[in-house]
């Protein structure tokens, strides 16, 4: 995961060449939790571990934009300890983290599995659990955001 971007002392939430943008990114972290509730509505249980990953993923970079840097990578659990060098993040966040981050790929790749597709892989039970990790996940960058 990299961090971009310099933080202008002379304009709080803003950088050097990056604007800030972090209502637009935590807006589409809640349009992809809300997708994922879709999903697992419909039965498409891992899109529903996908997007529950999704939705973690842009909530965290809303508070990286709001510190005045853009993060790079999709790794929520990275992005999660790089967070927690200036913001407290607890050790359960980070564990859910790692587990939502097993969603990204194998979600949507048959290749990923040793056999059948990623649609006959994933449970209602997981999808559940992914969307409720996902939760807690926007609901600490939701209290955060505005104390930055």
């Amino acid at each position: 995961m990299e961090i971009i971007g310099e933080i202008d002392s002379n304009k709080p939430g803003q950088t050097r060449g990056i604007m800030e943008r972090s209502a637009d990114w935590m807006d589409q972290a809640e349009g992809d939790l809300q997708h994922s509730h879709s999903d697992l509505k419909e039965g498409f249980y891992e899109w529903a571990c996908f997007s529950a990953q999704q939705a973690t993923e842009k909530a965290v970079k809303a508070l990286f934009q709001r510190l005045g840097a853009e993060a790079w990578g999709h790794s929520v659990a990275d992005l999660l300890e790089e967070l927690s060098k200036s913001q407290k993040v607890s050790q359960e966040l980070k564990d859910i983290a790692l587990e939502l981050d097993k969603a990204y790929i194998p979600t949507r790749y048959p290749n990923a599995h040793p056999s059948g597709s990623p649609r006959r892989r994933y449970t209602r039970r997981e999808a559940e659990r992914m969307i409720g990790y996902a939760e807690k996940i926007i609901e600490f960058c939701k209290d955060l955001l505005p104390r930055l």
